[in-house]
């Protein structure tokens, strides 16, 4: 079940597709990836699921909702035997929530049971299914991370890691993948290193995570990122680690340090709380304005609004609650209710607001729709002025390297001036961090950025049928 089909509208952000989770060397296996996911639910709501290897056996359980929902029963994990083991937080594209889609994807082979789970996108997708088809191979999913499994049983090499490398020459694209092949941890990055991936210790066991909270949550030592065009190899022996051959520039989504990842996590190298903050203290320059406070839009937009008012010198306060429990089913109210699904998620603090000029940090706007409905809020609440300030550009261009952002024709930056959205929202001003103030926010040590949901400018090509073929046949991106 998904937003719409449960009553609630949509929410007006980007939404990550997944996160991924990987664990190798203790008979816990399947509880820490457990626990890894539920660090992860940010990244995917709509499915959960665990793969688990004990004597190249595969035990798994997968199913349609929360982590805490999926495995709501004690022995659902005491089923789930071995040493080693995946798992897959999912948020799919409208209308391909499917439990056949939800992963990990387990498929029986030549070579044995393999499990795969996928952050990210092919962006040659539609090319390589339609090779594979005519190859003979029938797919089971709507999902581009099948394609990875077939092109390794279709190698001609002898080797595992052989064949895998073999795979990854062929498909273009964002991913971060874990998988699990004849009782091994396997973990892949893609050469622009477009999505986060990590590696922990704790003791002799090994954790492949997309984000290192999931790490602290099993009091895991964060070692290192993946890096970009690697191949990880996890065995009795230890991390093994191989190189693909293709090289590119490197390109992390700056998305995840503007909302994606949790501000507790460490990506790319870099602690987010920290590079938020500086986002924030970048926007405070540039959007200078005199006002009595400054708030966020809880809860993402925490971090960068502490930055600006650490900046400014202005007093940093509470002026929106935001309801963290909301179920899947809720009856609404009768239509006269104005702004109803604003007021079910968030609710102002009236003495804070009234009578003060408001400096309202958020992080993104796409379609302007819940911002307009909270300024409407925050005005009824008796702010004298209320002033936005977003700490990343007007996002214009939609993402195919692993972020649902709506069609170009639904983000309002491509419709509308920032003028324009500002009368739009209903607020004094409005003011957009730089590309430049974004970009200079972020560390530089490991390489580039990829700013194309701002820009237009995508690091990874991709034919003109890339997207068409997608909507055509349904394919479904991870």
């Amino acid at each position: 079940m998904n937003q719409r089909q449960c009553g609630l509208a949509r929410d007006d952000k980007p939404h990550e597709k997944c996160a991924v989770m990987g664990v190798y060397g203790t008979p816990n296996a399947a509880r820490y990836a457990y626990y890894g996911l539920y660090a992860l639910q940010h990244r995917g709501q709509e499915s959960s699921g665990i793969v688990s290897c004990e004597d190249k056996r595969f035990y798994k359980h997968i199913d349609m909702g929360l982590v805490p929902d999926v495995f709501s029963n004690p022995k659902d994990l005491e089923r789930l035997k071995g040493n080693c083991a995946v798992g897959h937080n999912r948020y799919s594209t409208t209308g391909q929530t499917h439990l056949v889609n939800a992963q990990p994807l387990v498929v029986s082979s030549y070579i044995g049971p393999m499990a795969i789970a996928h952050n990210g996108n092919f962006v040659n997708s539609g090319e390589l299914r339609n090779q594979l088809e005519k190859q003979g191979s029938l797919f089971q999913t709507t999902t581009d991370t099948e394609i990875v499994l077939h092109l390794i049983t279709k190698s001609k090499h002898e080797k595992i890691i052989d064949k895998i490398k073999d795979a990854f020459a062929t498909v273009k694209g964002a991913y971060s993948i874990v998988l699990l092949i004849d009782g091994k941890l396997y973990a892949v990055r893609d050469p622009n290193g477009v999505r986060p991936l990590c590696i922990g210790k704790k003791g002799e066991t090994t954790i492949v995570a997309s984000e290192s909270c999931a790490l602290d949550i099993i009091e895991a030592e964060y070692l290192r990122q993946v890096e970009p065009g690697e191949i990880i190899e996890i065995d009795d022996q230890g991390i093994h680690s191989y190189r693909l051959d293709e090289t590119a520039e490197r390109s992390a989504c700056i998305f995840e340090f503007i909302y994606f990842s949790r501000p507790d996590s460490r990506i790319f190298g870099e602690k987010v709380d920290k590079a938020r903050r500086r986002l924030g203290k970048a926007l405070a320059v540039e959007g200078e304005v005199e006002a009595d406070i400054v708030i966020s839009v809880p809860d993402s937009s925490n971090t960068a609004a502490l930055g600006y008012a650490q900046a400014s010198g202005i007093k940093f306060e509470i002026g929106l609650i935001r309801n963290h429990y909301i179920g899947r089913t809720f009856i609404h109210p009768d239509q006269s209710m104005r702004d109803f699904n604003v007021r079910i998620k968030f609710n102002t603090v009236k003495g804070v607001l009234k009578d003060k000029r408001v400096i309202l940090v958020e992080d993104s706007i796409v379609r302007g729709t819940t911002l307009r409905k909270l300024a409407r809020l925050i005005r009824d609440a008796g702010a004298k002025e209320i002033h936005v300030r977003v700490s990343s550009p007007p996002i214009r261009f939609p993402c195919f390297y692993g972020m649902d952002f709506p069609t170009k024709e639904e983000l309002i930056a491509d419709k509308l001036d920032v003028d324009q959205i500002r009368d739009y929202l209903g607020v004094d001003s409005l003011k957009y961090l730089s590309i430049d103030g974004l970009l200079n926010s972020v560390p530089h040590e490991r390489g580039g950025y990829c700013t194309a949901c701002f820009s237009g400018k995508y690091p990874i090509k991709f034919d003109d049928q890339f997207k068409k073929f997608q909507l055509d046949n349904g394919i479904v991106t991870e």
